[in-house]
């Protein structure tokens, strides 16, 4: 990690950071603590597998709208009252995930659930690119990613504990508590970020900046690199459930250390990044998490494919392509908005956007055609890691290495 000097260097506390982890934190949490109560919600609700996939899915879309509504908003607002509306509207949707008696309020809540957790992520990222720039950005996002990233370690195991003594309704009154300490951190410790001066003037400005964002080649390329790669992740989150405790039978103790043991693999991708990057530019280390994880994926399906990916081979080169993912997401969010110098909000919630939108819409993927399997989800990996990996080479070749 960087010094309490860095830190400073950045007008970023280290409170600050913690709070900004937290908020950031909430995709991982809110994902990862249920997904070993899948198979059970889906007797307890009497719902499809495709039904109970739409939890994810809705959560995700979610997080798609709200990153790209709320970023244009605290653009022309400020980021802390988007920031502290949102946290109150997250915590009563958590509260009606608890309690829903049907899988589609589940679904419905959970897509509100995913609209209001989105202000943490993308107002985040802009409290940060307020205050930060260049090598700073960089390294303060692979920071936040490694705190962060504690949360899908203690998530699946929290998650799988909870399922030991209780159902899964509980499982969401604990994301109800968490939704509380979120909106605490933010009254608290997130002073606005961005001043009067800085604002657009008005919503077509807002609007304009989007546009310009969109259309800029470079940003574009580093934002859909982060896209699929991510879109690689979420067809594991997804499928993980069914191949490994459906088909390989492992029980929901078992399959959330297995996941922990996943999100630890991010951890130290993540941390090893913040401590490359002072010396190696951030260019290259996301080329390198880019093939790594498309390179991971496609083996899987080979051997999927030729019927010997057993139990040990998939662990282990699921783990290899979940790892690479810390490579990817600090440098291509750092790269993507250090190509622009107005309207990183709009521009922040658009990468968002474009990240759990695509995920949202990968998430159903894997288990097109019947049940899921390991071949199904590994497609869906590689397909993505491939998309990942063009949009790098091809519309950011003539950006230089930072």
């Amino acid at each position: 990690m960087t010094s309490p000097t860095a830190a400073a260097r950045t007008s970023i506390s280290w409170l600050q950071l913690w709070t900004l982890a937290l908020l950031a934190a909430v995709s991982p949490l809110a994902t990862g603590m249920y997904l070993a109560a899948i198979p059970q919600m889906r007797v307890d609700l009497a719902a499809s597998t495709t039904g109970v996939q739409l939890t994810i899915t809705g959560f995700l879309a979610g997080l798609a709208v709200g990153q790209l509504v709320i970023g244009a908003v605290s653009d022309r607002t400020g980021r802390r009252a988007p920031l502290l509306v949102a946290g109150v509207a997250c915590v009563l949707a958590s509260a009606v995930c608890a309690l829903a008696p049907t899988i589609e309020v589940l679904v419905a809540a959970r897509f509100v659930q995913g609209f209001a957790g989105a202000a943490g992520i993308v107002l985040g990222r802009a409290i940060v690119a307020d205050r930060a720039d260049g090598t700073d950005s960089a390294r303060v996002f692979s920071l936040l990613m490694t705190i962060g990233a504690v949360a899908p370690v203690l998530a699946p195991l929290l998650g799988g504990a909870i399922l030991q003594s209780a159902g899964w309704r509980e499982i969401f009154w604990v994301l109800t508590g968490i939704a509380v300490l979120m909106l605490a951190g933010s009254f608290f410790a997130l002073p606005e970020s961005l001043p009067a001066g800085r604002r657009a003037a008005s919503w077509r400005v807002t609007w304009r900046d989007a546009l310009a964002a969109a259309s800029h080649r470079p940003y574009l390329g580093y934002t859909l690199c982060l896209v699929f790669s991510y879109s690689v992740l979420i067809a594991y989150v997804t499928g993980s459930p069914f191949v490994l405790q459906i088909g390989f039978g492992l029980t929901p103790l078992w399959y959330a250390v297995v996941f922990a043991a996943n999100a630890l693999g991010l951890t130290l991708g993540s941390l090893l990044n913040a401590r490359l990057v002072r010396r190696v530019a951030a260019r290259r280390l996301l080329s390198v998490g880019v093939v790594v994880q498309l390179s991971a994926s496609g083996a899987l399906l080979l051997l999927a494919a030729a019927d010997l990916a057993g139990l040990p081979v998939v662990l282990v080169l699921l783990w290899v392509s979940v790892t690479a993912l810390g490579f990817i997401a600090a440098n291509a969010t750092s790269l993507a908005l250090g190509e622009l110098s107005r309207g990183l909000g709009a521009a922040s919630a658009l990468l968002g956007a474009a990240q759990f939108g695509v995920a949202a819409l990968a998430a159903p993927l894997v288990g097109i055609g019947g049940e899921v399997s390991t071949r199904s989800v590994a497609l869906v990996m590689t397909i993505a890691g491939t998309l990942g990996l063009a949009s790098l080479v091809i519309l950011t070749r003539t950006t230089s290495a930072r």
